[in-house]
């Protein structure tokens, strides 16, 4: 078939792509403002790429157009394929209709975390043999491309709540009919899309309903939202992760979370030494073990492979060390992820080592001031700041007026990288978290600190 995406440049859109060449079809894609490491898995894949949404990107040959969540009415592509009467379908849907059915579905939904759980997930039933089909929203460091139709029944999803199209506003988890399903943790977000944390809710609950009797549900026990949205009923087995009386603990071996035993319902199963930072990404890793496991791998040897894992781009990735100074791009755009992202990093640098947060609120939740309460919280561990103005309608200078750690606003990426470069030294640790390309804001800090 031939199929065209549009809004193919977003980390799902993206890996649909992948999965759909390799079932062979012809692929083809429209977006605009594409950046790595997407843009670049893309063309690696040959797969064409068409800058911005002219009309004629699609011809009438086309056997189906597969619409992205960005894509809205007025958008003159969509509204050709609309006027001419081309087949279109949301991204979820096809992947469920396409790849997903007669597949055991191991999806991993939550506020954060999902990209990186579901990436060890992954790790972990590949190094065990199993030759899984995965869509991650993002790229694992030791695969080079976010997206593989396997060879076994298997396949790993990072399941969103986001909704699925503009005609289509379930969330895209809905569509994927999990047989283990991780529920992380949950927090509000998506303030573009959810009005209250009720409706986040709402849809976690509805996701559940999907989930059948002889598969397996994977909780964080000690979160309360997620414990709401048990409360509501749940049709399936569960198993607990992460709190004190969970089936699934670690037992910390360093204060940063990169040495940790593993302990399952009370029996040690081996300790993990790995590269990862932060109690978040521990958590995240009890979630893949305990997933890992009800596929099928014995505990014992999911903790001696997940050692092995090494994380993903933009996920406390390192871009470069210039002078001494440690250059990083993280995802992290919501003050929970902002905190702990800077808590793992100070829990293995210690207090002597300096941490430059480099802030861009680029998410519609953030941009809106909806997190603005919290965000001086969220950056306590940091010894100065530079932080893009969202520029939408509240003030982000004047949340600093009170914070005692220096901290320069800026709406200018050039401004931001000249005061970073003006006054970090040897020894510093500057993390980038945005959500975003941010101007390409990370080899300009290399270039101008070099």
């Amino acid at each position: 078939m031939r199929l065209h995406i549009l809004g193919i440049g977003g980390t799902f859109m993206g890996g649909l792509a992948l999965l759909a060449r390799a079932a062979g079809h012809t692929v083809s894609g429209s977006d605009q403002m594409i950046y790595p490491p997407m843009s670049t898995q893309l063309v690696d894949q040959g797969i064409s790429v068409m800058e911005g949404y002219d009309p004629g990107h699609i011809d009438d040959a086309v056997d189906c157009v597969i619409v992205g969540n960005v894509i809205r009415r007025g958008n003159p592509l969509m509204e050709s394929v609309m006027a001419r009467g081309l087949p279109y379908i949301s991204g979820p849907q096809w992947l469920a209709e396409q790849v997903l059915r007669d597949r055991h579905v191991l999806a991993v939904s939550g506020t954060h975390g999902k990209t990186t759980t579901t990436a060890m997930l992954v790790h972990l039933l590949e190094s065990a043999g199993f030759s899984p089909g995965f869509l991650v929203g993002g790229v694992p460091i030791q695969k080079g491309f976010s997206a593989a139709l396997g060879s076994s029944p298997f396949f790993v999803i990072e399941a969103d709540e986001y909704d699925s199209a503009f005609f289509d506003k379930r969330s895209k988890f809905i569509h994927y009919h999990p047989r283990t399903l991780i529920l992380n943790n949950l927090e509000f977000d998506h303030a573009d899309i959810f009005p209250n944390l009720e409706a986040i809710l709402q849809q976690f609950h509805f996701l559940m309903r999907t989930v059948p009797a002889n598969g397996q549900i994977i909780w964080t026990s000690n979160d309360k939202n997620l414990q709401e949205v048990i409360a509501r009923g749940c049709w399936t087995p569960t198993v607990s992760i992460g709190g004190s009386e969970a089936e699934w603990r670690a037992n910390l071996l360093h204060p940063d979370g990169s040495r940790f035993t593993v302990l399952y319902r009370g029996v040690a199963y081996g300790e993990v030494h790995w590269e990862m930072l932060g109690l978040h990404n521990v958590n995240n890793a009890l979630a893949a073990l305990a997933a890992a496991h009800h596929a099928g791998v014995p505990a014992d040897r999911s903790v001696e492979l997940l050692s092995g894992f090494r994380g993903v781009k933009r996920r406390m990735e390192i871009r470069g060390i210039v002078k001494g100074v440690t250059v990083y791009d993280d995802f992290a755009h919501h003050p929970t992820a902002i905190a702990t992202t800077l808590a793992g990093l100070r829990a293995r640098e210690g207090a002597a080592s300096r941490i430059v947060a480099v802030l861009d609120p680029g998410s519609y939740t953030m941009r809106s001031g909806v997190h603005r309460d919290a965000l001086l919280g969220s950056l306590k561990e940091a010894d100065f700041i530079v932080c893009r103005d969202p520029g939408e309608g509240w003030d982000v200078s004047a949340i600093f007026k009170t914070f005692k750690t220096p901290v320069m606003v800026s709406n200018h990426v050039d401004d931001l990288v000249s005061h970073v470069a003006a006054n970090v030294r040897s020894g510093d640790h500057v993390v980038v978290m945005s959500n975003t390309g941010f101007g390409g804001i990370h080899e300009k800090l290399l270039k101008a600190i070099g």
